[in-house]
């Protein structure tokens, strides 16, 4: 049927569906935020929110940068086939946080502008899902599909979470102003 690698990752999935599920069904006053009706207060912690999304897009060019500096062979820059491993699983790293990264942040600031004040007032939690995310991805990397499996989906659910109730936001406001 599946093999041993597609059951360790659909076990990282599952379980990384699980913590999603577990931290937004949280109270958001554990994350220091209450639900607020002012728009812009609502901005501010989304904007700090996509901040904490692109440090971590920061910290991963970094290493790469860094990987690249301290290696002969890949120090000239290696375009789509880095010569050193480290380089190789770095460059994966930039690419799927950046993507994750981008979808996150955008996701942040249209929930404070557009999302109900107790939907906007989950953005803090979206983001400590992602951090968390971000650091088991980047950790179980290098172990293979299995171990980054639950760092993606600690990244990748909260924002597809987060999408559905803008989503829905956006039909119930489309349909009431007919």
């Amino acid at each position: 049927m599946f093999s041993r690698k597609q059951r360790g990752v659909a076990i990282g999935m599952a379980l990384g569906a699980a913590v999603t599920a577990l931290v937004l069904a949280s109270p958001p006053q554990w994350f220091g935020v209450s639900p607020q009706g002012d728009v812009h207060a609502r901005l501010v912690t989304a904007v700090r929110a996509a901040s904490i999304a692109m440090m971590w897009l920061l910290a991963a060019v970094a290493n790469v940068a860094r990987g690249r500096f301290m290696s002969a062979a890949d120090i000239d820059g290696s375009g789509f086939a880095p010569a050193s491993q480290f380089i190789r699983i770095g460059v994966a790293i930039v690419q799927n946080t950046l993507e994750q990264a981008v979808l996150a942040a955008v996701l942040y600031l249209a929930l404070a502008r557009l999302g109900q004040p107790d939907e906007a007032a989950l953005v803090p939690q979206l983001a400590a899902l992602f951090s968390l995310g971000r650091l088991a991805f980047w950790i179980g990397y290098r172990h293979g599909a299995p171990w980054r499996a639950f760092g993606f989906a600690v990244t990748f659910y909260p924002t597809v979470v987060g999408y559905a109730i803008l989503a829905l936001d956006l039909l119930r406001a489309g349909h009431m102003s007919k």
